[in-house]
């Protein structure tokens, strides 16, 4: 197993380079950058298991509308935070208690989109899933509109989440890996508004069990069920829920492709000084 896991690091940290983004971004302008994002993720989730999934959720979240921007920590008048579809985003406390801690060391030059990034990174890591590297580089963005927000609904058909996800450049190997990120978290519905949980087996941690469990039968959301049926995508399921390594591999590479969907880098954007307002 040790074998598999380094193989896993070494095979998602080869391409060192994604377009301006690079890993080590921070290296030279704030050299502990990814060391200080870890230790507060890490207090957080010594206190806060679930802590992972809303991570995973903010990302996801942040990224398939107008890009991986930070655009959803916005606090304003009709912000993104303020759609329907993310009344139950949570830890913008968190990315403001790393942003404070990045401006202490090193002012004006991390961004909060890259923060999200890396705290989702090593989120995952804490809970079991596979350590791998990201590059950074983003910048965050001009705008927040919560008329922007059109994500995916519990309900839609397989087909209609494949298109959704190939329009922001996601293939289909690549979209069943990130929904494997309901191995965390809960769904909040009617009949449980306080929701319950999407993989019942290992609730905290990020392994291959969601897969198991939808070709079981247990899926708790219709597209997670529906997944684990449709021709489209039930051996990719399959392959996934047999094979440890095979999930870890692509769901770190799939995390690596979501979180360069449309970025701002170069002079685009900004840098925040605080992740819930604009500069000006």
């Amino acid at each position: 197993m040790k074998v598999s896991v380094a193989l896993l690091v070494l095979m998602v940290v080869l391409p060192m380079a994604f377009g301006q983004l690079k890993v080590g971004f921070y290296d030279s302008s704030c050299p502990n950058a990814e060391a200080i994002v870890k230790q507060v993720v890490q207090k957080r989730f010594n206190t806060d298991k679930s802590v992972t999934a809303a991570l995973l959720r903010m990302h996801f979240h942040d990224c398939f509308v107008n890009g991986c921007d930070a655009s959803l920590l916005i606090n304003s008048t009709d912000a993104e935070k303020d759609a329907g579809q993310n009344f139950s985003v949570r830890g913008f406390d968190l990315i403001d208690a790393v942003k404070e801690s990045l401006e202490d060391a090193c002012p004006s030059t991390v961004s909060c989109a890259d923060i999200i990034t890396l705290a989702t990174r090593d989120a995952v890591a804490l809970a079991g899933g596979p350590k791998y590297e990201v590059p950074t580089g983003r910048r965050d963005g001009l705008v927040s509109r919560s008329s922007d927000v059109d994500l995916l609904g519990p309900g839609i058909s397989v087909q209609n989440a494949l298109d959704f996800f190939a329009d922001k450049g996601i293939k289909r190997q690549d979209m069943v890996s990130l929904m494997g990120a309901h191995t965390v978290g809960k769904a909040h519905t009617r009949a449980k508004p306080s929701g319950q949980f999407l993989d019942a087996k290992t609730p905290f941690v990020v392994d291959n069990q969601y897969y198991k469990e939808i070709l079981r039968g247990n899926g708790v959301l219709s597209i997670d069920q529906n997944l684990a049926v449709s021709s489209l995508t039930r051996s990719i399921v399959t392959a996934r829920a047999s094979n440890t390594t095979n999930f870890q591999t692509s769901f770190a590479n799939a995390m690596i492709k979501m979180g360069q969907i449309q970025v701002l880098t170069g002079n685009a954007g900004e840098i925040r000084k605080k992740c819930s307002a604009f500069n000006n």
